[in-house]
């Protein structure tokens, strides 16, 4: 990283402030680098302040990295929720789950890396973080099966991981794709592949 990236330094922000600030900063550097590649150093840099200052509101790398870990889990979640909320149409569901996980992958930040790519995972505080946000985002979408067709909550669960595994791996392969395919394009064929084998399962009485 070079200086001309770094920000000039600057005065005294509040406290929140300058978390996301540092936040923003360790999400450039974490992104492009990796943990393990990432150094103190870069990050203060690239936010424009001291390390005194970044270790003051982060004491370790890694909890300044889980911290930004939660904050990009806590979105997806997020995302997938406010999909499932946006409609009682089931195949509209579908398409909004999915589009939230194509949206969430080619966001600009480049954030989705962390979970979905993390080369941290061998640490018990990022792994378990990691599946916590695939067992949260199942839990929204099992709720939504269980509801509709009254089976099982185990079986509500297994199809929900199955569309929330298929939407994660699918979307990253789409990004890797390089926009041969165009989002909403991309949208439409997911929803049609995840559509036909849920509309198999009755709606309750």
């Amino acid at each position: 990283m070079t200086m001309s990236e770094a920000r000039p330094r600057g005065g005294r922000l509040p406290r929140l402030a300058r978390r996301a600030q540092l936040l923003d900063a360790a999400r450039q550097v974490f992104v492009a680098v990796g943990y393990h590649a990432a150094a103190m150093d870069d990050i203060a840099d690239r936010a424009g302040v001291s390390k005194p200052v970044l270790y003051q509101h982060f004491p370790s790398k890694l909890e300044l990295y889980l911290a930004l870990l939660d904050a990009t889990c806590d979105g997806l979640v997020d995302a997938v929720r406010a999909a499932l909320a946006s409609t009682t149409d089931n195949q509209q569901r579908v398409a909004a789950t999915m589009r939230a996980y194509l949206d969430f992958v080619s966001d600009e930040d480049g954030t989705f890396r962390l979970v979905f790519e993390s080369d941290l995972t061998g640490e018990p505080a990022v792994r378990e973080r990691v599946d916590r946000v695939a067992h949260q985002c199942a839990d929204a979408i099992a709720d939504v099966i269980q509801e509709d067709t009254g089976g099982p909550r185990e079986q509500a669960l297994l199809l929900a991981a199955g569309l929330a595994g298929t939407a994660q791996v699918t979307a990253r392969w789409w990004l890797s794709s390089e926009g041969s395919i165009g989002r909403d394009e991309a949208t439409r064929l997911l929803t049609t592949l995840a559509w036909r084998g849920l509309r198999g399962f009755p709606r309750a009485e």
